[in-house]
């Protein structure tokens, strides 16, 4: 027997389909004027999103000197010069050893390109002298036909050296003023806006802002577990570089995934120019080590309150904001998912109805059963 499709049934499922792509599609509209709007404002978000994971940084010693009394002003006073010590000494402590080693390190990358010289000219290879210093003289002659746009570059990269200081100043003014009235800002958004976002849009704050502070201080302690056994692996192996190899593991912690592998392998390629082969492996040993320690014990003990985005979330966040916005893509796309999946999250419980409560409403109760007729009693007569 034929079966025939409900014309009434497909039209309503083609007017729902419809319906569903249209808001669909005003979304996505909407979705890329924001996105537009923030890349025109981009000059005054960017320091606005570096001061504000600065402060959910510096927040807990500020908060601490707040509950003992001390003026909202001087405390972030205290906590922005202290913090600007810290980062003028970490900068003096990678400066310094790279200054005193850096003699050491070009001896190594000589060394080094000559070992590879050597073993190209050897078998399976038998690439003799002659080939490779003509490779190498193309290689200078092409290096100087574009030396008007190495000016270029220069130019674009003293350019972005000025943005990145100004943005760091911006950072630092936004970062004091956070932490001085952060805890009024709040109050001052409820007042603001009318209705029920009144309530809603300063719930979503709290929890984004706590999600966060979450995300900077676990990610930072993380990477500090990393930057000392991993630093320890190298002073060991005596590998040169060992303080700013430990502090460049420090900050690509914060770049989940991808900052682990971009820090192994330089620590790996220093460790096999200045030592040689066999402490490239135990290095790399070492950092495989330390990365299923961080992966499988440190991380997850330490973010079980958290993120609570999977792996996968992680690795496919820090993926796409790499491919569309560079290595400042990677740094804001793990913080962006946690701040999404917050939204979401409460855009669902508000949406859910809530479960009854069975102490309010109990269960009727089955009607009680016939009293038994008295003994010696005769039935009615029908």
């Amino acid at each position: 027997m034929s079966v025939t499709l409900s014309s009434t049934k497909t039209r309503a499922a083609l007017r729902t389909s419809a319906r569903a792509s249209v808001e669909l599609l005003v979304i996505l509209v909407m979705a890329g004027v924001t996105l537009w709007l923030l890349g025109r404002m981009w000059s005054v978000v960017w320091p606005l999103i570096v001061g504000l994971l600065l402060t959910t940084l510096t927040w807990p010693p500020a908060r601490f000197l707040r509950r003992h009394g001390w003026p909202p002003a001087l405390a972030a006073s205290v906590v922005m010069v202290l913090f600007l010590a810290a980062a003028v000494g970490v900068a003096a402590l990678i400066a310094v050893p790279v200054a005193s080693q850096s003699g050491e390190l070009a001896t190594g990358v000589a060394d080094g390109i000559d070992k590879v010289r050597e073993w190209a000219a050897g078998p399976p290879l038998n690439i003799d002298d002659d080939e490779i210093t003509g490779a190498l003289d193309s290689g200078m002659a092409r290096l100087q036909d574009s030396v008007g746009s190495m000016v270029t570059t220069v130019v674009t990269g003293v350019s972005t050296l000025v943005n990145g200081v100004v943005t760091a100043v911006l950072a630092l003014f936004l970062m004091f003023f956070f932490l001085k009235d952060g805890p009024k800002f709040l109050p001052w958004l409820t007042r603001q806006l009318p209705g029920r976002l009144a309530t809603d849009i300063p719930v979503v704050a709290a929890r984004s802002w706590d999600t966060l502070g979450a995300f900077v201080r676990s990610q930072a302690f993380v990477g500090l577990l990393d930057a000392v056994f991993i630093g320890l692996g190298l002073w060991i192996v005596d590998v040169p570089l060992v303080l700013p190899l430990a502090v460049l593991t420090f900050v690509s912690a914060f770049v989940p995934v991808v900052g682990a592998l971009f820090a192994g392998l330089v620590a790996v390629l220093i460790a096999l120019v200045s030592n040689g082969p066999t402490d490239a492996l135990i290095v790399l040993a070492v950092i495989i080590v330390v990365q299923q320690l961080e992966g499988n014990v440190f991380q997850p003990m330490i973010q079980s309150r958290g993120l609570g985005l999977h792996a996968a979330v992680i690795l496919l966040a820090v993926t796409l904001g790499a491919s569309l916005a560079g290595i400042v893509g990677s740094l804001l796309a793990v913080p962006i998912a946690a701040l999404i999946a917050v939204v979401w999250n409460y855009v669902r419980e508000q949406l859910t109805d809530p479960e009854p409560d069975p102490a309010t409403d109990p269960e009727p109760e089955p009607d009680p059963a016939p009293d038994p007729a008295p003994a010696g009693a005769t039935a009615p007569a029908s």
